[in-house]
């Protein structure tokens, strides 16, 4: 099955350490989306973890993960389905085309406005340097941290 990863799954140590095993990785868009750092983080009210929202015009970069039915069951468990990441279908942009994913978003009593990451879950997203365009990569090097 096929896993659009934004957040800090885009790091692919991470989904090693996760024992997600993925037979590709490969650089996906989503269009008219926008990242934000907008679900709040289970450790601490003022960390925002990833997630995106509709937005006309936007673009999210990240990656497209080939992984076996199976281990979207150990994704469930991180992402903390359902009760703060919900799975979608999205359609992902990839150079072969049109792909259809699945992504966790964040259910809507999870968000809060005004959050931000730490620089050490940033780290996750800007290890996926691979896989994102040198505009994007250097937005999300912009983005204020907590610390």
């Amino acid at each position: 099955m096929k896993y659009f990863a934004y957040g800090s799954n885009m790091n692919p140590q991470r989904m090693r350490e996760r024992k997600i095993h993925y037979t590709s990785r490969i650089h996906a868009s989503l269009p008219d989306y926008s990242l934000k750092f907008n679900k709040v983080a289970s450790r601490n009210p003022f960390e925002g973890y990833a997630n995106i929202v509709p937005e006309a015009k936007g673009v999210v970069e990240g990656v497209l993960y080939e992984i076996q039915e199976a281990d979207i069951k150990k994704l469930d468990k991180y992402e903390g389905y359902p009760d703060n990441y919900d799975r979608q279908k999205v359609k992902v942009l990839t150079a072969a085309g049109q792909e259809e994913a699945t992504a966790y978003i964040a259910c809507p009593d999870k968000i809060r406005e005004g959050l931000k990451p730490t620089r050490e879950y940033l780290a996750h997203l800007l290890a996926a340097r691979d896989m994102l365009s040198e505009d994007y990569y250097r937005k999300l090097l912009s983005c204020d941290t907590l610390d």
